[in-house]
């Protein structure tokens, strides 16, 4: 046996060994990472505030505090607004449910020649066998719904730490970064971190700043149709269709079309077109002027990266897929070289095609008869040369030659 072979053998057991264990460790602490992540990007977030207060005489710790203390504060203010709104609208919604369903099932009866009634409808619905199951399941799944809510907590908790300690030590945490790498590397980091900055504090201040606008205009059509918990709506609407890119419209508006088709079905077309409009107005008038210097993406692009990011991380990475594209797209286009496209109209989608037999045709039968009679020996007039004489120099077919000439 070579004297190599055991100490390669050895070495090749201990790579697997090592790839094994890597591998059992980065499933383990998925969800850690997974937090990690997140609390980088709101640290990002939030960190032109700090930074704002931090130039103005603010201890950073303290600058980070009253930050997170006001998105608490916000974020508490619009939970107890919305959630005392949809309980007194889920109140109002339980009481008039016969009615709803009432004029639901007259309807149904009206359109299709049925002939339903609601006490049949109550009892088939509380005696059917799943509602019973669902029921059963829902009672033994108190426990588990309770632990999922203590877990939430606690990674809320966990969250909310890591992105403090990012945004109050971020200078400390960009030096200790950069004090392993050449200086050559360090610009690129640095420039690399503040375009991160830069791309995810503007993508959340446009993105709720388009949520504000969406909820107000269709609050407004909501509130004019008479649909019922407009406000409730509305929030939704605004929320669903600014975090979830490109569809997240269409998704939210399932919804209210739902609530008006249960007042009268045209309210629900009048929803759906609104929708459709809004959608046009918003892509191509509202957010590329609220997102032109801060997210500056294509919306194709930004809809493929909100898929891969679902994909990989399920809805974090819906959120933070757009920040991070954009950010890198900024990053690698100092390093991409561009040259001027020459105006060409194939550039802009236009080929240029050579007549076909059947146009040269019709080109021919609708040319001029003294196009057909002119020929290549037809001298136009022109002017006598000097020592000529004057006259008429043009050459009539079959004609004779002019007096002196040979």
């Amino acid at each position: 046996m070579p004297r190599w072979l055991p100490r390669a053998m050895v070495m090749a057991l201990a790579l697997v060994a090592a790839f094994q264990l890597g591998t059992w460790a980065f499933h383990q602490l998925t969800s850690l990472l997974i937090n990690i992540l997140i609390a980088f990007f709101l640290a990002l977030a939030i960190e032109p505030a700090v930074s704002w207060m931090a130039a103005r005489g603010m201890r950073r710790g303290l600058a980070t505090a009253a930050v997170f203390l006001g998105l608490l504060v916000a974020s508490a203010g619009f939970v107890t607004l919305l959630g005392s709104m949809l309980a007194g609208q889920i109140v109002n919604m339980v009481e008039d449910f016969p009615e709803y369903l009432d004029s639901v099932i007259s309807w149904i009866n009206q359109t299709f020649h049925t002939d339903l009634s609601r006490l049949e409808v109550q009892d088939s619905l509380v005696h059917s066998d799943w509602l019973r199951r669902y029921v059963q399941n829902s009672a033994t799944g108190v426990l588990d719904i309770s632990a999922q809510v203590l877990g939430g907590l606690f990674q809320l908790l966990t969250l909310t730490l890591f992105a403090f300690y990012f945004a109050a030590d971020g200078p400390r945490l960009r030096r200790a970064l950069c004090s392993v790498l050449p200086p050559a590397r360090q610009a690129e980091v640095l420039r690399a971190w503040e375009i991160a900055v830069d791309k995810t504090g503007g993508y959340l201040y446009s993105r709720g700043l388009m949520a504000l606008i969406s909820g107000v205009a269709h609050y407004v059509l909501l509130q004019w149709l008479g649909v019922p918990y407009a406000p409730a709506l509305a929030v939704w609407v605004g929320l669903v269709s600014q975090f979830i890119p490109t569809i997240g419209t269409y998704l939210a508006g399932a919804l209210p079309m739902l609530i008006a088709f249960t007042v009268d079905p045209w309210y629900a077309l009048w929803v759906l077109g609104f929708v459709v409009v809004y959608q046009q107005f918003e892509n191509y008038m509202l957010q590329p002027k609220l997102t032109a210097k801060t997210v500056d993406i294509h919306p194709a692009v930004a809809f493929g990266s909100v898929i891969a990011g679902t994909a990989l991380l399920g809805a974090v990475g819906a959120l933070i897929a757009i920040p991070a594209v954009a950010t890198l797209q900024a990053f690698l286009g100092a390093y991409v070289r561009r040259y001027d496209v020459h105006d060409e109209a194939r550039v802009s989608g236009h080929r240029r095609r050579a007549p076909g037999p059947v146009l040269v045709r019709v080109r021919k039968a609708l040319r001029l008869p003294n196009e057909e009679t002119a020929g290549p020996d037809v001298i136009t007039p022109a002017e006598p040369l000097p020592g000529e004489q004057g006259g008429a120099t043009r050459a009539e077919p079959g004609g004779e030659r002019p007096e002196g000439r040979e």
